[in-house]
């Protein structure tokens, strides 16, 4: 006799957001008239072709040139406490100068179940971080850390990069073309319409190969 936790279990929202492509998502959220889910193209990631995908654990920070370099190192050491497992770091340092993810915050973050980071700001010791498989998000590279001038100041708080809100526990997709905000109360209804897209281009892209002009595909399909 079959039981209920027999019964296959339907895909998690993340694992179906994982199979999406950052352009679909785009596609699906400008024809439903959402602004502003773009991450900057500044942004860039260190380990090319790898996929992050993931509920946003934000991270707001400031600096503070007058700042004890213990004071920042207890701030810094709280966050990397306080970032949840399964979740991507998402950082607004409201900063141009220093790094703000190297080696060992990697890899504490990485051992806790952390998936990445994306940091509207700098990163360091990037060798090492290739080498662990941590994907970081950034904007530029330097040698100079935070200590003394910069530290994470508030978390789980709404954070802005570029024109984009990001909101603990929004969902984020980043790959090779950039990264895409998806507010967690649309995620459903947006994951659910881009994989209805991607099927019809699917038979977009069968029509071509076949030798179908690609203007009396669109019309066929309304999708290109």
């Amino acid at each position: 006799m079959a039981h209920a936790s027999d019964a296959p279990q339907a895909p998690s929202l993340l694992t179906r957001l994982q199979a999406c492509y950052t352009g679909i998502l785009h596609d699906v959220m400008r024809a439903a008239g959402m602004g502003d889910f773009t991450l900057p193209p500044t942004l860039r990631p260190l380990i090319a072709g790898q996929k992050l995908c993931g509920p946003a654990f934000t991270v707001n920070g400031r600096v503070d040139p007058t700042a004890d370099p213990h004071e920042t190192l207890m701030a810094w050491t709280g966050f990397l406490s306080r970032a949840k497992p399964g979740h991507i770091a998402v950082i607004q340092p409201n900063d141009s100068t220093v790094s703000h993810m190297g080696e060992l915050s990697a890899e504490t973050l990485g051992r806790k179940g952390v998936l990445g980071v994306i940091a509207d700001g700098g990163v360091r010791d990037a060798e090492f971080i290739l080498q662990q498989g941590f994907q970081v998000w950034h904007r530029y590279f330097t040698p100079r850390d935070i200590v003394g001038y910069w530290l994470p100041e508030a978390m789980d708080v709404p954070v802005r990069i570029g024109d984009v809100t990001v909101n603990p526990g929004d969902l984020l997709l980043a790959d090779t073309d950039g990264v895409i905000c998806l507010p967690l109360a649309q995620a459903e209804a947006v994951i659910t319409e881009a994989e209805h897209m991607m099927g019809r281009e699917n038979l977009v892209r069968t029509a071509i190969l076949a030798g179908t002009d690609p203007q009396e595909a669109y019309l066929k399909y309304r999708k290109f």
